[in-house]
């Protein structure tokens, strides 16, 4: 983790060393700084939710994180910054990856001059059918 924050050009804090490990401890996942926060409870490191906040703004302004707004007030943080698009459950509130050969993209329209599409955020809301 020491590394990892290095090479992003970011100090290894104790609490970003803390916060990057159980981040990044268990492979790729899409958590919010609510979930985290629990987590940091759990394992018994004590930060505040503002600090986890400001971490994963932090994390992810150093490409460590990949942030994804599913509501204008709810986002996720995906540990896989690829260009991927995602899955929302929404009965769970959780997030997953779409595979990228399951979809493609067609007839997007020419950016403006001077500009180039840095990536496209492409969010399915999926809901138990009923029926």
């Amino acid at each position: 983790m020491e590394q990892k924050l290095r090479d992003a050009g970011m100090r290894p804090t104790r609490q970003r060393m803390s916060l990057g490990s159980l981040l990044f401890g268990s492979g790729d996942r899409h958590i919010t700084a609510e979930q985290l926060h629990v987590e940091t409870v759990q394992a018994g490191i004590a930060v505040s939710l503002a600090t986890i906040y400001n971490t994963l703004n932090q994390f992810t302004e150093a490409g460590l994180l990949r942030e994804v707004a599913v509501e204008g007030h709810k986002s996720y943080f995906d540990t896989n910054t690829s260009n991927h698009c995602h899955y929302y459950l929404e009965d769970e509130g959780r997030l997953i990856d779409i595979d990228d050969d399951q979809l493609t993209v067609d007839g997007l329209p020419q950016p403006p001059e001077g500009m180039r599409i840095g990536r496209i955020d492409i969010i399915v809301r999926l809901e138990k059918d009923k029926g």
